[in-house]
């Protein structure tokens, strides 16, 4: 019944097609795994956004949000709740002058190719980055030689109370794979980008150098959520985990990728208690052998009871 109610609300706010019930996580991760969220809904606009999550906090009802779904690990047995899924609708910016301004569900590749047409640098190292600017800005998100914390100025989100927040600056709080929004469990609305005038030759070339190493070294063949884990201080991830010898090593279909050992594929019909279980073997060998102990950083979600 309590179900059945919220159904009907989340219609009420954005349309039956946008309600789906016990739907698989699996289709909507890049992992390619996972199990059935009780409700997904999927939001038109912020003001829908913003409508549902205060229902949420009001009827202190479970949920999540998510992007697109490129750095999530969810449970066999699913998620419990609602998950909200804001990747191909709040996707609208706009332009003025240095400054772009970009809603969460915006892919942050296609905002660098917006930066490109708009002769703009400061997003080059974005280019084939698979997240939405939402996951991005709270997870200061980066690559080669740069990082969001490099180009936001300005980010409204919404708290853990259904207030709007506007942080400015140094407010973001931003270090490394984070941010005060993600610190503080806020829902990135929209973010604004001060980038610099640039001829678009240079950032052309400087975006398909990058994405031709993003091809060469990493598994884009295969289902993963990109790197597994946080950079330790002084050190990579991969060649921490070549030089302990387990490049290649498989646990049933997830696998230690071959071409970058900081990546875990899918090899097919992979499980999530697979990938956990190589996640874990990979911390206990560097650990062991090294005396650093690898953090994920992967979110993993959902039913694990």
């Amino acid at each position: 019944m309590e179900n059945q109610e919220l159904v009907k609300k989340l219609t009420s706010i954005s349309g039956e097609e946008r309600v789906l019930i016990n739907e698989l996580m699996s289709k909507h991760t890049s992992f390619k795994i996972g199990g059935p969220a009780d409700i997904m809904a999927i939001p038109e606009n912020t003001v829908q956004l913003e409508e549902m999550v205060k229902y949420f906090i009001s009827m202190k009802t479970p949920y999540m949000i998510m992007g697109n779904g490129t750095n999530l690990l969810v449970s066999d047995k699913g998620i419990r709740g609602v998950v909200v899924k804001i990747y191909d609708n709040l996707e609208s910016y706009s332009v003025n002058d240095d400054t772009l301004e970009f809603e969460a569900g915006m892919l942050i590749s296609r905002a660098s190719k917006i930066a490109l047409a708009n002769s703009l640098s400061g997003l080059e190292f974005a280019e084939g980055i698979p997240g939405t600017i939402g996951g991005a800005v709270t997870m200061n998100a980066g690559a080669y030689i740069g990082e969001m914390s490099m180009v936001v100025c300005e980010t409204d989100y919404m708290g853990t109370d259904g207030s709007i927040i506007k942080v400015c600056g140094e407010e973001h709080c931003f270090s490394y794979r984070s941010s005060i929004i993600q610190k503080s469990r806020g829902i990135v609305l929209k973010t604004r980008l001060k980038l610099k005038k640039e001829d678009p030759v240079k950032i052309k070339t400087l975006m398909d150098d990058f994405n031709f190493k993003r091809r060469d070294k990493q598994p884009l063949e295969w289902p993963s959520a990109g790197s597994v884990f946080k950079r330790p201080a002084g050190h990579f991830v991969g060649k921490l985990i070549d030089d302990s010898g387990l490049r290649g090593f498989s646990i049933g279909g997830a696998q230690i990728s071959d071409k970058h050992s900081g990546f875990i594929i899918n090899r097919g019909n992979a499980t999530c208690s697979e990938v956990l279980s190589l996640i874990e073997y990979i911390q206990n060998t560097v650990n062991q052998k090294y005396n650093i102990r690898l953090e994920p950083e992967i979110r993993i979600v959902g039913d694990f009871s």
